[in-house]
């Protein structure tokens, strides 16, 4: 099969789109043949060797060289590990699983498509769903309360924004000029960052908790805003626990997170979009461009 690689640590530059052996899936495990992956953050970290409290927890020490890259995919199943009940060869999953941007990955959390749903769409949703959930949770925000999202326009923002309104929690997203109005179809107080950001966003009312989604060096003023470092999380600033706020790197239930977002998906209360979508052999445009920021909803590598 055809599978996107690196050799060594850097980067870009260093994805090889190569021949590699199938896969196959092991116990509790089901293979898919993909139909495409999701571009995450934590991929071109890794491929960097940057050292990461992030999901999945690696060290560059520990990955083992040529590695694969992807977490996130959607396709078709074609083998069902030993103990695995409720899903057959033939159905259309999207999930989590290892190496995903190839033609064949092991899936070791996994759900049915929902209807209406494309592949491309789909394999945006698996980790970006789960932090979403997990950060919310960690971050302590409840109905009524008003929750600040710097960062809000990518794929974690989107799901943050909208899992937020269904739970009667007013937000105030934070994103570039052109990102607005999308900001507002979601839902969210909209502003923007650079000069004068802590100002427009104290226009807009108190805010009673903040997360962190680019790593923008802002973790100081989140804290300002909301009064207490405790109200504060981050997935993108590994330097926050010097100001006491929490790095979220650790995965929550995946199963848990794909089941609600099933539900979500089906009563039309989350759509994250497709920016863009590259081929294998544009996996490392992919990665330039996600390391790019500037985001709106996803984007997807389509095989």
């Amino acid at each position: 099969m055809k599978r996107v690689s690196f050799e060594e640590f850097g980067g870009p530059d260093v994805l090889r789109l190569v021949d590699a052996e199938e896969p196959h899936a092991g116990p509790g495990r089901v293979r898919i043949a993909v139909r495409a992956a999701g571009v995450n953050p934590v991929d071109w970290r890794v491929r960097e060797g940057q050292v990461l409290g992030a999901h999945p927890v690696v060290l560059p020490a520990g990955v083992v060289l040529p590695a694969g890259v992807g977490l996130d995919a959607a396709g078709v199943v074609d083998e069902v590990g030993e103990g695995v009940t409720g899903v057959e060869v033939g159905d259309r999953v999207f999930g989590e699983g290892v190496d995903t941007y190839a033609e064949f990955a092991v899936l070791g959390a996994w759900a049915r498509m929902p209807e209406g749903l494309t592949f491309e769409e789909a394999a945006g949703y698996p980790s970006v769903v789960e932090t979403a959930l997990r950060i919310i949770r960690e971050v302590g925000v409840l109905p009524g309360q008003t929750l600040l999202v710097s960062g809000a326009s990518g794929g974690v923002g989107s799901a943050v924004l909208q899992i937020a309104r269904e739970r009667g929690i007013r937000v105030v997203g934070t994103a570039g000029a052109a990102n607005q109005d999308y900001l507002r179809g979601l839902g969210a107080l909209a502003t923007t960052y650079g000069e004068g950001w802590v100002e427009r966003v104290r226009r807009l009312g108190d805010v009673d908790a903040a997360l962190d989604l680019a790593g923008s060096g802002v973790i100081r003023e989140l804290v300002e805003l909301t009064g207490s470092p405790e109200r504060v999380v981050t997935i993108a600033d590994l330097g926050a626990p010097e100001f006491g706020v929490r790095f979220s790197g650790v995965a929550g239930s995946v199963p848990a997170a794909l089941a609600e977002a099933v539900d979500l998906i089906s009563r039309g209360k989350l759509h994250i979009p497709v920016e863009k979508s590259y081929s294998l052999a544009e996996a490392a445009a992919a990665h330039s461009d996600s390391q790019a920021g500037h985001t709106r909803g996803r984007r997807v590598i389509v095989v």
